[in-house]
């Protein structure tokens, strides 16, 4: 059991919050993490597995162009996937993961394996990025992916809902 993704259902729970997902890089872990919780769908609105730019841009809203120039792994499509989720899905919380888990490189801007951008919104703090850089295969890289995105999401919760 994945202690960020049961602190999540908790204090979702407690102040009878909901979260949701839109996943590129971590293809539906993150929200495999919450439902295996107990109680997860008190809390766990849904989750979008965007992984073409065409569903990132036809679902969630993120710009096409900046998908077609800039790739699909930037703090702006991160902010645009978290939001889109936000609203799609009706939630208070919604997390977004884009990153660059390899063997091969970002096809349109270059970036290197190891690249991960997650954002949060409906936070208190409005919507907040981290990029974060991961070393590893490609399965290690898709984990410490999902497991710093529960971990930002578990933040804004308590950071808006203090224990």
């Amino acid at each position: 059991m994945n202690p960020e993704a049961l602190s999540i259902i908790e204090v979702g729970t407690r102040h009878q919050v909901t979260v949701c997902c839109a996943e590129s890089l971590t293809g539906g872990d993150v929200a495999s993490a919450l439902v295996s919780i107990p109680g997860a769908s008190a809390v766990f609105r849904g989750g979008v597995v965007a992984y073409h730019a065409e569903l990132k841009a036809g679902l969630l809203g993120v710009d096409a162009g900046e998908l077609s120039t800039g790739g699909a792994v930037s703090a702006e499509v991160a902010t645009a996937m978290a939001e889109g989720a936000l609203h799609l899905l009706g939630s208070d919380y919604a997390i977004a993961t884009t990153g660059v888990a390899g063997p091969d490189s970002e096809p349109v801007s270059g970036l290197e394996p190891g690249v991960v951008v997650i954002a949060v919104a409906g936070s208190g703090l409005g919507t907040w990025v981290r990029e974060l850089s991961f070393s590893g295969s490609r399965e290690e890289i898709r984990g410490l992916a999902t497991r710093a995105a529960l971990q930002g999401l578990r933040d804004a919760l308590l950071h808006d809902h203090p224990v």
